[in-house]
């Protein structure tokens, strides 16, 4: 058996480690708590549901979310070559450098909802150059994807390269002290193979999944279209094979966030998905391993048009929806705050014995 065979059987039997949580025991503990919280029955809502679904996850009879980490996975893509995006491929370093820098959309938000945001550069065509920085990774696996309207966007085993480094990301998180971790991405013309991801696995048209993406026009999502069914049609080498659409039509920042999701699953970590770049990676995550489901939040419902077809994939709800569109893990971060005061007011609220307070059959 030669190396590359190796490395998938382990990646694989790794993968397929990967245990549903066990809700009847920790459901049933976590519903314990609740119903005896000075409060009516359920009167908080998707909250309780939120605060069952931690403790499962986790294991523990009352979870911490203390330490919270994004990751933002950066990549660019050859298909930006047939002009999909309304920003060159520069934009990617160039906010990349924001990122590390601590000015874009995510560090702010993400100071606000008091977690740390990490980039890891999984494909950028930049040599980048932030060595020293804890809050950058260098995983780079290539100067980005092949023009997937040509050929396919890369080889089975960087695809499977992909992957690993995103499950080797999260368990690098973990040992950081993480208690909860969201996806986010960046990478210019990453709408295009995470539609085609969307419309393989849903059977839609590109016409009804391509959407705006930079503020693009009619023109080009039309064109956005015509590369998609080519890039299905000529790159997929076997159909029943997730990393071989990956390989076909993905990105190396999907991957690494399908990876992501599903270390995070290995390490009993909730981790929350964000729009949909990151949903498409979460698809990718789930026709690997349908157990990584339970682990997963759906942060955000985004405006981008192909999200909900995306969203009816994993089949979660989403916690919010703002009119997001922006990616970069802005609208997961945001939702893991919700997250967060969910798990605060289980582990923190009196119970009726506590607070000295009568609980009417009748009334509550």
């Amino acid at each position: 058996m030669n190396e590359e065979h190796k490395r998938k059987d382990y990646i694989l039997s790794l993968i397929n480690s990967i245990k549903p949580v066990d809700k009847n025991k920790y459901y049933n503990i976590a519903a314990n708590r609740l119903n005896r919280l000075i409060k009516p029955k359920g009167s908080l809502g998707r909250l309780e549901e939120f605060a069952c679904d931690l403790v499962a996850i986790t294991g523990q009879e009352r979870p911490i979310l203390q330490n919270k980490y994004v990751c933002v996975f950066a990549s660019d893509h050859g298909v930006v070559n047939e002009g999909v995006s309304a920003f060159k491929q520069e934009v990617t370093f160039q906010m990349v450098r924001n990122f590390i820098s601590g000015g874009a959309a995510i560090n702010v938000i993400s100071r606000s909802m008091e977690a740390q945001v990490v980039v890891a550069d999984v494909g950028v065509n930049a040599d980048l150059n932030f060595m020293g920085y804890d809050c950058f990774i260098n995983a780079k696996i290539k100067k980005g994807t092949a023009n997937i309207f040509h050929e396919p966007a890369m080889t089975y085993d960087d695809a499977l390269k992909s992957i690993s480094t995103g499950m080797d990301i999260a368990a690098m998180l973990k040992d950081r002290g993480a208690n909860i971790c969201a996806t986010g991405d960046m990478g210019i013309a990453n709408t295009t193979p995470s539609s085609a991801i969307v419309c393989f696995y849903s059977g839609k048209s590109p016409h009804d999944v391509c959407g705006r993406g930079t503020g693009v026009g009619s023109d080009v999502i039309f064109r956005k279209s015509l590369i998609i069914n080519k890039a299905i049609k000529c790159n997929i080498k076997d159909i029943n094979d997730p990393i071989s659409i990956l390989a076909g039509v993905g990105g190396f920042e999907i991957g690494a966030i399908a990876g992501f999701i599903l270390g995070c699953a290995i390490n009993k970590l909730p981790v929350v998905v964000d729009g949909f770049i990151s949903t498409a990676g979460a698809v990718i995550a789930m026709k690997l391993n349908q157990n990584c489901l339970d682990y997963i939040f759906m942060g955000h419902l985004s405006q981008e048009k192909g999200h909900k077809a995306a969203v009816s994939l994993i089949g979660k709800k989403p916690v919010l929806d703002l009119g997001m569109h922006l990616g970069e893990g802005t609208g997961a971060v945001i939702a893991m705050k919700i997250i967060g005061a969910a798990c605060d007011m289980y582990n923190n609220m009196l119970t009726f014995d506590e607070a000295d307070v009568f609980a009417s059959k009748h009334n509550m």
